[in-house]
């Protein structure tokens, strides 16, 4: 049977104000949950972007240590006895010569060669995460000598490797003068004193060990 056009209107005005009622009802729901789950993805957003650039900073910083590292063991190889002399051989006015000897390994002639192939030695590195604090160090994982070695805290994984050596790369490449600087004489605690101080490539290298060659 058909509904007068009053009842209709009645019963449409009823059923509008009974789906307004549920919807005021589940909207404040609705707002709660959209407003956590935006929460939960600025805070997970945030987390991975404050991972990520930590993560950016343990492989510059851990690149750093083990390019000074590098740069000792291979510094140390050359006769420390060994000079080279180094300045201008054109006679000044007063007839002297600017020309003094210097240690071959510290050169700078032999420096620049060194850090030509200092990075290539990253492929030598695995990498250890400190448990307590999640922060990653890197590590040799191949004895210059060819002596077994323990690895039972070293990670092997050749994109490290790879991040490493970009790191290296990259630090060569913007701080040429200040590794030139600090080995170009014999000097203490170069790790912090260039990746920390210097350079501000390690955020927390005072408290990291000191590692031996």
């Amino acid at each position: 049977r058909l509904s007068s056009p009053e009842a209709t209107s009645s019963h449409f005005t009823e059923c509008c104000g009974t789906a307004w009622k549920r919807l005021s009802a589940v909207q404040p729901k609705m707002r709660e949950s959209v407003l956590l789950l935006t929460s939960c993805v600025v805070v997970c957003l945030l987390l991975s972007f404050s991972q990520a650039a930590r993560q950016g900073q343990d492989i510059r910083c851990g690149a750093c240590r083990a390019l000074v590292d590098e740069m000792e063991w291979a510094i140390s190889q050359i006769d420390p006895k060994k000079m080279i002399q180094t300045g201008s051989f054109r006679i000044n006015p007063d007839g002297s010569q600017s020309i003094r000897e210097v240690p071959l390994a510290r050169s700078e002639g032999n420096l620049l060669e060194l850090m030509e192939s200092v990075c290539e030695r990253m492929q030598d590195y695995g990498e250890r995460t400190d448990p307590s604090t999640d922060r990653k160090s890197y590590i040799r994982v191949k004895s210059r000598s060819g002596e077994s070695m323990d690895l039972s805290e070293a990670t092997l994984d050749s994109r490290v490797t790879s991040s490493l050596k970009f790191a290296c790369e990259t630090i060569v490449e913007h701080h040429e003068d200040e590794i030139i600087e600090f080995f170009a004489h014999e000097r203490e605690n170069i790790k912090d004193q260039l990746c920390s101080k210097r350079t501000d490539l390690c955020d927390h290298a005072l408290t990291m060990p000191h590692d031996e060659l």
